[in-house]
């Protein structure tokens, strides 16, 4: 392809080349390397002149090293004149702190215990990042970005410049019907409400049954340290094999708890397929301690050391999918046409 330059961030430099060897090019040249004080430095080894450059750079791993590398990469190829530089962001870092309007609402502490800081009785305002990483995206010089499953749509309205969230739920769609015997007997699972719109666009297309995981918080007194959440099953798995769908495990807390219920339910067998596993901390264990039979999850982020420590891990491959969307946006096509029929 003509003026098309590809170049790898150091989040996950496998995803890019399997991206170029899908779109038949060769890697960008580009040095990525830390002073001793951690600043990064970046060189870019060939112009990009006249050249549409997509960037690379997943939101893991040492999140906000690696978002100020993408930063200065943009602002490099904005500098070298390139004359469109995209951002593909597969899982795109701080997604979960979109703006919304955080009311001084009453907080009472809990006699004897030292809380957050508080004035008379009102708790501070909480700072949310939303607008903030739209706009340094956009001062650093990009013209575009690509990213998959944003963890909440509405960060797509905090940019002044084109965004292309693409959905994995072909991907999803094709493994089920592949990989998961007799699926159309299963049970489509969201482990929480926030993701029901998600799984029921699934389950539809599958004309497959539906069950949510639903958390009834309810708080006893005023304080916070005595609210309850109480998770109940609302639809039936009993004898069932059950399939919960996520966009994002960070911790794993929610589905590995959302997999204990159904377990509890009668569900016979449990897959769990999640679009961005990060799996910070102990979240590996817990999906290993979990009734969990069977998690699969995509490469947006890098999975070998989970795939190591985790023998219920499988990997669907997000790479062609960005390609063609990579292909399609350098020749002018539509994006959309990459998803009919299965939104």
């Amino acid at each position: 392809m003509r003026n098309l330059t590809v170049l790898n961030g150091s989040s996950h430099p496998q995803l890019g080349n399997d991206i170029c060897k899908r779109l038949g090019i060769q890697p960008g040249r580009v040095t990525l390397r830390k002073f001793a004080n951690q600043e990064t430095n970046i060189e870019i080894g060939e112009s990009v002149r006249g050249a549409e450059v997509f960037i690379v750079q997943s939101g893991c791993g040492n999140v906000n090293d690696n978002f100020m590398e993408l930063l200065i990469l943009i602002a490099a190829c904005r500098t070298a004149s390139a004359n469109k530089i995209t951002a593909v962001i597969p899982s795109f870092p701080y997604a979960r702190q979109p703006e919304k309007n955080v009311s001084n609402a009453l907080v009472f502490p809990t006699p004897g215990t030292a809380g957050p800081p508080e004035t008379n009785g009102y708790k501070h305002w909480t700072a949310r990042s939303g607008t903030l990483i739209a706009n340094l995206l956009m001062t650093a010089g990009a013209d575009h970005v690509i990213t998959m499953d944003l963890h909440d749509p509405q960060f797509q309205g905090f940019f002044d410049i084109p965004v292309d969230n693409l959905y994995s739920q072909p991907l999803i769609l094709k493994y089920i019907k592949e990989n998961i015997p007799q699926y159309s007997k299963a049970v489509i699972v969201s482990p929480d409400a926030g993701g029901a719109k998600r799984a029921t666009q699934i389950a539809d297309k599958l004309n497959m049954d539906f069950a949510l995981v639903h958390k009834d918080r309810r708080i006893k007194v005023p304080t916070r340290s005595m609210s309850t959440v109480d998770m109940m099953l609302v639809g039936d798995v009993k004898n069932r094999v059950c399939i919960l769908i996520d966009d994002l495990a960070d911790t794993s807390i929610t589905i590995t708890q959302a997999a204990r219920i159904l377990q509890q339910q009668g569900a016979t067998k449990i897959y769990a397929i999640i679009t961005h596993a990060i799996m910070s901390g102990d979240a590996i264990d817990r999906i290993n301690e979990s009734p969990i039979d069977e998690v699969i999850v995509s490469n947006t982020v890098p999975q070998d050391d989970h795939l190591k420590r985790c023998p219920k891990m499988k990997v669907f491959d997000i790479a062609p999918l960005l390609a063609e969307a990579i292909r399609r946006i350098h020749n002018g096509e539509s994006i959309s046409f990459l998803f009919e029929g299965t939104v």
